[in-house]
């Protein structure tokens, strides 16, 4: 006697089958978990300088101390408690510049694709233009004339980084309006409203979720690469390319202070980027309902 499986029982099985999968997602998990009890769990003050211990070793190597695992930085700052609160920063700019990007290229990608003519027309226009536009230039350049902030790297980011959500929402939406359940729904006469939300949007999630793990390790990386240019965000915030950037002066004599956030920043991505992949390979090739 067969049991019948449910599709969500499937994918979870195909979940925990996905080595990549479970090691994407225990890594995000981890971080993610960290930057929200950073307040609860940091042992120090990641403001507080101390200048008579400026670059201690961490604990585990020659010449460190129990209090400080990770050592300190150069103004005997807590390193530990700072890359603690750098997965925070981190953290809140992926996922911010993922919800504001999201919403401006699924949007526009779904009104394209599902209207067409003239509509889908201003839709890959706005698409061209902005992927003539360099990212990492516009960024500079805007950091650089209105000055670094938290608020303005998730502005910038978010609005730079749409084009791919509405490459992805409209390639989708052109494959589905023309299925036989849209059409049912417009027989039963849904409204546009009610087909683009309860029948368009519910089956591109999972293509727009694959979209948000790969513009989410972007996102990080190029907060982390404006930081290290000194046009992200501002000191004394402990952000991981600030951290590097900071710590680059002193790699040759005590390599741990660059080696610590670098690893760090490598193991987020690194996590991100798995997860989306393992999220590719089990969700975002099936159009059909």
């Amino acid at each position: 006697m067969s049991v019948a499986v449910l599709p969500g029982q499937g994918v979870a099985r195909r979940m925990l089958r996905n080595v990549g999968f479970l090691v994407g997602a225990a890594i995000v998990g981890i971080v993610l978990i960290v930057a929200v009890l950073a307040p609860w769990i940091t042992p120090f003050d990641p403001f507080a300088v101390n200048l008579e211990h400026r670059l201690v070793p961490p604990s585990f190597m020659e010449g460190g101390t129990p209090l400080n695992f990770l050592g300190t930085d150069q103004l005997g700052r807590d390193y530990l408690s700072r890359l603690i609160y750098g997965a925070r920063i981190s953290m809140i700019i992926g996922i911010a510049t993922v919800i504001t990007s999201g919403l401006i290229g699924t949007t526009l990608g779904i009104l394209g694709g599902f209207y067409g003519g003239r509509v889908d027309d201003a839709v890959m226009f706005l698409i061209t233009a902005r992927l003539s536009i360099p990212v990492v230039l516009v960024a500079l350049a805007v950091a650089g004339l209105l000055g670094s902030s938290f608020l303005l790297v998730i502005l910038v980011l978010g609005l730079l980084l749409w084009d791919r959500f509405a490459v992805v929402a409209r390639s989708t939406t052109m494959q589905l309006r023309t299925l036989d359940y849209v059409s049912a729904a417009w027989c039963a006469g849904s409204s546009q409203a009610s087909v683009l939300l309860r029948e368009i949007l519910p089956n591109i999630a999972t293509h727009l979720a694959v979209v948000a793990t790969l513009e989410m390790a972007l996102a990080i990386l190029l907060e982390a690469a404006l930081s290290f240019l000194g046009l992200g965000v501002p000191p004394p915030l402990p952000s991981w390319g600030l951290m590097i950037a900071e710590a680059k002066e002193y790699m040759f004599f005590t390599p741990w202070v660059i080696l610590v956030p670098g690893i760090a920043l490598f193991v987020l991505v690194l996590g991100v980027n798995l997860l989306g992949d393992a999220l590719r390979d089990m969700l975002g090739t099936d159009l059909n309902r």
